[in-house]
């Protein structure tokens, strides 16, 4: 079953590598069909011209980071501890008053294993803490 398994990830690789190199001769060697233009000089000077529907992406205030925008996201109340508990994990929250929603905004990282949690009280960032992903319990897929 091992040797199985090890063939269908080298078949993975390798579909992956070719994959690739199509994507990469498509758009910045193949003349195409319809247009006579190599697709990434056509994307280039629409970009330049600004005749694209691509824009660059910013972060809007009072948002600081894309993890506050591409993230998870919770509601929760600050008892009188001044904390809010999040999958039998316990944040202290330093800028919210007592009783009051904060938003927890959660960004895992899947590659360091680590995950941030930002706390948001309105438009004021409050805490930031980092948590191991696995201590989160997160949904898996």
């Amino acid at each position: 079953m091992r040797t199985c398994a090890r063939e269908e990830v080298r078949a993975v690789q390798e579909a992956e590598k070719v994959l690739e190199a199509e994507v990469e001769r498509y758009n910045y060697r193949q003349v195409h069909s319809t247009t006579k233009e190599i697709p990434i000089i056509q994307f280039e000077r629409a970009k330049r011209k600004k005749n694209s529907l691509f824009r660059d992406f910013t972060v809007f205030p009072p948002y600081q980071s894309v993890k506050d925008i591409f993230c998870l996201r919770a509601t929760r109340k600050v008892d009188p501890y001044h904390k809010v508990s999040f999958n039998n994990l316990k944040f202290r929250v330093h800028k919210a008053p007592l009783r009051k929603e904060v938003e927890l905004r959660i960004a895992p990282n899947l590659k360091t294993g680590i995950a941030e949690v930002r706390i948001w009280y309105k438009d004021t960032l409050t805490d930031v803490y980092q948590v191991k992903n696995s201590d989160l319990n997160l949904v898996k897929f």
